[in-house]
């Protein structure tokens, strides 16, 4: 079982201080975000990918290949990849070459975002959102796998005899995650690759995350990469920790009142009563997260959001504390105690190369060929 946090790079005023911190100070937050996280024990850091204020990781390959010169062990990846917006030859190559750099440490999330106008500002109609996505990740998958690729589609010029460089570090493609909170079609296309499927699960209640995962199972088995339980799931969540719960309240209730995403809408308490959200002790968090289990099954990887809504660096490397101690350790015991052994481990790199040649590559995942 992997374990990490993911941010959205948002530049929030922090309601306690009515103060945001500046573009700058936000992208070095999240490269100390990563390193905490690596230091502390986490297996992955994961960045969105947006073109609008107020987030800041508009060149995701960019930050993580920063963050794999000052790290060492942690796996770097995306918490969105616009399939729909991003050209699948420079999604190739841009990966490919942070794979060498960071020695394998390297997988991405691919989705279709979640800010409409994006799509006219890199010359698409939102309208072809699934139509592009279908297709991109078509090409994307073939250019990773084949040195060679003649190619022509409807969105882009065709390709004749083109090869993307630099090849994929050991031969073997990067590890790919399919994002999505509300579309079955995206859940389709993971299980079609054997790929893998990543359920948002921080907006919406569990049953929703339940339903789209277990379509993708049931889809995952459909194409015969194996049986519904070793389709590779990850989950997002969101925490708030403190030693003391009512202090975690406490602290937090501002941001969440005041968050752009979830800001003047259900109260705290209804929020986290109904959907993923934990603000409270160590052990609350551990007793919930491990619920996730119930509803999903045996899952490859948990991401947290924790460093959203305004809230400071400087609290946000205490909650990395927290976890990396007193939460992690527990949830990774008792989830790698239940899962049965014939369920697939979290993808690595060397899993993947250790695999290459089989029906299904990286500790069962599925290669998707």
């Amino acid at each position: 079982m992997q374990f990490g946090v993911f941010s959205v790079g948002d530049v929030t005023v922090d309601p306690t201080t009515g103060r945001a911190p500046t573009e700058a100070e936000r992208i070095k937050a999240m490269t100390a975000i990563a390193e905490k996280a690596e230091e502390v024990g986490l297996d992955v850091f994961a960045t969105g990918e947006h073109h609008n204020p107020p987030f800041v990781p508009s060149s995701p390959t960019t930050l993580l290949g920063y963050i794999a010169g000052r790290t060492e062990k942690i796996i770097l990846s995306t918490a969105t990849t616009l399939i729909t917006t991003n050209d699948p030859v420079k999604i190739a190559e841009d990966f490919a070459m942070l794979q060498h750099l960071a020695d394998g440490r390297v997988d991405l999330m691919l989705g279709r975002g979640n800010t409409g106008p994006v799509y006219p500002w890199f010359g698409k109609d939102i309208r072809d959102g699934m139509p592009l996505t279908v297709e991109n990740y078509g090409l994307l998958h073939r250019l990773w796998r084949e040195d060679v690729v003649d190619w022509q589609g409807r969105f882009r010029t065709p390709l004749q005899s083109f090869t993307a460089t630099p090849r994929p570090l050991d031969g073997v493609a990067p590890f790919v995650w399919h994002g999505s909170i509300r579309s079955p079609e995206v859940a389709e296309l993971a299980a079609y690759y054997g790929d893998g499927f990543f359920a948002n699960h921080i907006f919406w209640p569990t049953e929703h995350s339940q339903r789209m995962v277990g379509l993708y199972r049931e889809r995952f088995e459909h194409y015969g990469h194996g049986s519904a339980d070793q389709a590779v799931v990850g989950l997002g969540g969101q925490v708030f920790l403190r030693r003391n719960s009512q202090d975690a309240v406490n602290e937090f209730r501002p941001y969440f009142d005041n968050a752009p995403v979830y800001g003047h809408g259900p109260s705290l308490e209804e929020f986290t009563e109904q959907t993923p959200l934990t603000v409270g002790s160590p052990q609350q968090v551990i007793d919930k997260t491990l619920t996730f289990r119930e509803h999903v099954g045996d899952y490859q990887r948990q991401l947290f959001l924790v460093d959203h809504a305004g809230l400071p660096l400087k609290t946000v490397l205490e909650q990395l504390e927290l976890l990396g101690g007193e939460v992690i350790p527990t949830l990774r015991k008792e989830f790698d105690a239940a899962r049965p052994a014939h369920v697939p481990d979290g993808p690595t790199h060397a899993g993947l190369v250790a695999a290459t040649g089989s029906p299904r590559t990286g500790a069962g995942v599925s290669a998707g060929e």
